[in-house]
């Protein structure tokens, strides 16, 4: 029986067929191509399989024949050799010399010399012989069994004659068979079946000839019945943006209570706000309330290299939602896709636009998508096509803000349910020390507190991690304090005239702390003002207030150590003012140049607008601008040098007793400012930790 492998079943590399004008890979014969050569391929591992299986069957077969020759079992029979008997030579085997396989049970070697010697004493009772193999088993008439290796010799089975000493032949163990057979056909075994494995998984590999039909589809994630774990219970903080999508669940739940008064549902809901707010989170509470099939997925799983394959996946996924409605389609980050169109520095991108142009039709096209609810999420609404917000497509926008005090509290409170946080500490003033921190910074906040308790080996979290904790998120990491140095003292003065204004300023923010531990990031000390919930509606004595302390560091190192002694620490405090003077000038109309916006707030290059930054005023007014800014800092720079001046004893010793402790609280601060002069009555709310 013989196989033969046939030549034309070997595979040569192939390449896609090329265009004849272009010389180009034709694009729309690349899927017929793949699923060609996929064949191919298949066929290939066919005809491995079978000659594999004909193989083992041809080895197994012969390997039966021998069994049935050689005589299946142990044969037993004895030879019982005497004078008289005549022992037929063709009844004994060859015994060819070889590797030994002994018995269990022998004791010793015996030479052969030595067994001659036994025959004759008549100490030998039986000769055991293995077939194929000239190792004998020598069994004594005291019970012991000895080895030796036979010589093939006619004189040795005269000698057993004439002494009637037994011989037995027998067959090997069939484990001695089978470990053969094993060994022979096991590893040409292995080997196909690591081929045959490896052809399927190249086969189906991303981008391989099996996956070229499944190129467009979606790759969205399904849950037939969402099971997140989170729940509206647990979204703390944005009630406003909860309630309204609480609706779209009840909707989905009972959707005869709305239809009955002649409701609609929206057809897409669009969260919109800043990062870390809580808008995946609520999508996450949508799926674990709603108990319909819901999609999720990322907007950039849409768009790949080449054009048509994300409005493929646009198709496809929502034709496995029309099957499967109703139920939620959520996109997060939808701005990767729903980007305005015709935008960009060189014109746009055809994959994506074609992708929202399918996404566009499928929300609300011809056809509609009844039962069908998206609900997408951007902090980038701006950007969006106009198309895209419109109603019919995205009826709803809810705004996901950031919490206020009320809203952080509840936040804290859910944040804290698994922290061991100590019975001192408060969790109203710790809401009330983060006004402008997210759901996702009051998480970081509580985690940073408990791993720095873990750090110190506390089994609760106290007043001191909670603090440590908020320096570190806001400011950064603490390093190791500063030796007694002159350094050292020039940070202090630095930092004290930030504090000193800080304190002595009517219209400045109350003054929280001031340190002179380094931080990370190159930061040698700060002073920090009390934080304020109403953030974003400040007056022009505020903004004022805020460029005079801001230059109190320049200022202290000016009046103490002279203009050539003055450092670089002041450089983020200058980028910081000129920024503010400027916004007072061309955006707040708090200037002599009147009451006109000359710029506008934001800007969006990336999307091709304003490349080029064309200004919407003329040389004059730009120097007149110019002008404005720096009269309003050198006004603010002349009453910081005047508080200063008048308060140098005051500076000198706030400067000692920093460098002997380190930190100074704003409240200690303030007792000590007032023993030497009147500082301003503010409004101080309870924010001490």
């Amino acid at each position: 029986m013989s196989f033969t492998f046939k030549p034309n079943l070997l595979l040569t590399p192939q390449i896609p067929p090329k265009d004849m004008n272009s010389g180009k890979i034709a694009p729309k014969t690349t899927a017929l191509f793949w699923q060609k050569e996929l064949g191919i391929w298949q066929k290939l591992g066919n005809k491995i399989g079978r000659y594999a299986g004909s193989l083992m069957f041809s080895a197994i077969a012969c390997q039966g024949i021998l069994l049935i020759n050689a005589g299946v079992g142990v044969s037993d029979a004895k030879a019982q050799l005497a004078p008289s008997s005549q022992v037929n030579p063709q009844n004994t085997q060859n015994i060819q010399p070889g590797n030994s396989n002994s018995a269990n049970n022998l004791s010793n070697q015996l030479t052969y010399s030595g067994l001659l010697g036994k025959i004759r004493n008549k100490q030998v009772d039986e000769i055991e012989v293995e077939r194929g193999n000239p190792t004998a088993t020598i069994k004594l008439k005291n019970g012991t069994s000895l080895k030796i290796d036979l010589p093939n010799d006619g004189e040795f089975l005269r000698i057993l004659r004439q002494n009637q000493v037994a011989l037995s032949i027998v067959n090997p163990k069939q484990s001695t068979v089978v470990w053969n057979l094993m060994g022979t056909f096991l590893v040409p075994l292995v080997l196909i079946v690591v081929v045959i494995i490896i052809l399927r998984r190249l086969s189906n590999a991303p981008g391989g000839p099996a996956q070229t039909l499944n190129f467009g589809k979606s790759k969205a994630r399904f849950l037939p019945e969402a099971k997140t774990g989170v729940i509206f219970d647990d979204v703390a903080g944005i009630d406003s943006a909860k309630e309204e999508l609480q609706e779209v669940v009840t909707f989905l739940k009972q959707p005869d209570r709305f239809t009955a008064v002649g409701a609609r549902i929206p057809r897409g809901v669009l969260l919109i706000g800043p990062p870390g707010t809580g808008k995946t989170l609520l999508a996450k509470a949508i799926a674990g309330e709603a108990g319909v099939p819901f999609f999720s997925l990322s907007g950039s799983e849409f768009v790949e290299m080449f054009v048509g394959v994300g409005a493929s996946r646009v198709r496809d996924l929502f034709h496995r939602a029309k099957e499967s409605a109703p139920c939620i389609i959520f996109i997060d980050e939808i701005d990767a896709v729903g980007r305005q169109r015709g935008t960009g520095i060189g014109g746009g991108n055809d994959e994506r636009e074609q992708t929202l142009n399918q996404l566009l039709t499928e929300m609300d096209g011809f056809q509609g998508n009844t039962g069908v609810i998206v609900i997408a999420a951007t902090n980038r609404p701006d950007v969006l096509d106009q198309a895209l917000l419109r109603p019919g497509r995205f009826d709803r926008q809810i705004s996901v803000d950031l919490p206020t005090y009320n809203g952080r509290l509840e936040i804290l409170k859910v944040h804290a349910r698994n922290k061991r946080i100590d019975e001192s500490v408060s969790i109203e003033v710790i809401a009330r020390r983060t006004p402008g921190f997210a759901g996702a910074d009051l998480a970081n906040l509580l985690n940073e507190a408990a791993i720095l308790t873990a750090r110190r080996r506390k089994e609760s979290i106290s007043e001191l991690e909670i603090a440590d904790a908020l320096d570190r998120v806001t400011i950064g990491m603490t390093m190791q304090p500063m030796l007694d140095g002159a350094k050292k003292r020039l940070i202090a003065y630095h930092e004290v005239g930030h504090a000193l204004l800080q304190t002595l300023l009517e219209d400045s923010e109350p003054l929280d702390k001031v340190t002179i531990i380094p931080r990370s990031g190159g930061v040698g000390g700060f002073s920090r003002a009390v934080p304020n919930e109403e953030m974003g509606l400040e007056t022009r004595n505020n903004l004022l207030a805020m460029i005079t302390v801001a230059l109190g560091g320049r200022v202290a190192e000016e009046c103490v150590f002279g203009d050539r002694e003055i450092t670089t620490g002041a450089a983020s405090d200058f980028e910081y003012i000129t920024r503010l003077a400027r916004l007072m000038v061309t955006q707040l109309g708090m200037s002599d140049l009147g009451l006109v916006a000359l710029e506008r707030q934001n800007s969006d290059m990336f999307l091709g607008r304003d490349w080029g930054n064309r200004v919407e005023y003329s040389e004059e007014i730009a120097s007149k601008i110019d002008r404005q800014i720096r009269q309003i800092i050198e006004d603010c720079h002349r009453q910081a040098l005047e508080i200063f001046v008048t308060n140098r004893a005051l500076c000198d010793y706030l400067v000692d007793f920093l460098i002997e402790v380190e930190t100074v609280d704003g409240d200690e601060f303030r007792k000590i400012v007032a023993k030497y002069t009147d500082v301003p009555v503010k409004e101080l709310v309870n924010v001490k930790i």
